[in-house]
């Protein structure tokens, strides 16, 4: 075969690899479409039926699609649960929320925090640090259920709690504590190591560092993890059942040590009920849930925005 044959071969093979190749190309992009529609297409799917039921719950609730009643009212926020749905409110429930959600953040933010700061800035790099964090991982993916089981156990029974609000305050600060923790970890693992080495370098303590350096620049983090697992047990109401929350509480709590009901239990209550209008007040109170959550999470928002740190 002459040279000019073989460069002729040559360029038909070229050619033929450089065909391939753009076709290769093409299928890809096409399948990088195709996905990319149904990606869409999924959270279009999602977003529509999320409106169409808030959209179903609004109507109920107030019937300001339909001109039905208006379950939405000052009664329903200052009415005890009642056997007929035109006297029945929700007044007890929004209170032991509020109690439930004060003492659960009091405990589990202070002690989550710590835990983070501990594991981050103190504990060394040996078998029981690693065990301590593989549990910790493990426990945030436990269902809230187990949590029901043990704080029946340990604080109802074993401490004499009872069904208390201390009790299920105490129950969801377990549920919400590993969140908080792997969530403040991640905040302050991102503080740059420079700052750290920076405030050694002027005579700082270990602690002194923590809190005047580590501590201000994660704070933005900590504040959005903690907040929004808060927010998540607010919408708990499987471990609250299990430790004996009641469903129909026509009074106020006197105190810590009191029986209580929260707004998750409240409507359980309601749409177990036969009658249709415990429906629309269950609608009304899915609304007032909402906008405690939707409240927390705006809260959420401003803080990570408020106090983000660029470097």
């Amino acid at each position: 075969m002459s040279a000019q044959e073989q460069i002729s071969v040559t360029s038909r093979t070229s050619e033929q690899a450089r065909g391939q190749d753009v076709a290769r190309l093409k299928w890809r992009h096409f399948k990088g479409r195709i996905l990319s529609a149904l990606g869409w297409f999924s959270i279009l799917f999602g977003l529509g039926m999320l409106v169409v039921l808030i959209f179903d719950v609004i109507n109920r609730a107030t019937g300001i699609f339909s001109g039905g009643t208006n379950w939405l009212t000052w009664d329903f926020f200052n009415n005890f649960d009642s056997r007929f749905a035109n006297r029945a409110g929700a007044k007890a429930a929004i209170v032991g929320t509020l109690y439930t959600i004060s003492l659960t953040i009091l405990f589990s933010f202070p002690l989550g925090v710590a835990a983070a700061i501990y594991l981050e800035e103190y504990a060394r790099d040996n078998w029981f640090s690693r065990i301590v964090e593989i549990n910790i991982s493990n426990l945030a993916a436990v269902p809230s259920i187990i949590y029901g089981l043990l704080g029946l156990q340990v604080f109802a029974r074993w401490l004499f709690l009872g069904r208390s609000i201390l009790t299920g305050a105490l129950t969801l600060a377990l549920l919400v504590m590993p969140i908080i923790i792997v969530a403040s970890r991640e905040s302050i693992r991102a503080v740059p190591s420079s700052l750290r080495q920076a405030s050694y370098a002027l005579g700082a303590t270990r602690w002194q560092t923590v809190w005047n350096v580590v501590l201000p620049q994660s704070i933005g983090g900590i504040l959005t993890g903690s907040i929004l697992a808060v927010s998540r047990a607010i919408g708990e109401t499987a471990p609250l059942i299990t430790i004996g929350a009641l469903t129909f509480v026509p009074f106020l709590p006197r105190n810590i040590l009191d029986i209580f009901t929260v707004l998750p239990i409240q409507i359980f209550n309601w749409t177990s009920r036969p009658q249709d209008d415990f429906r629309s007040l269950a609608a009304a109170g899915i609304l007032v849930l909402l906008a405690i959550l939707l409240t927390i999470n705006a809260l959420a928002i401003y803080l990570r925005n408020r106090y983000q740190k660029r470097y």
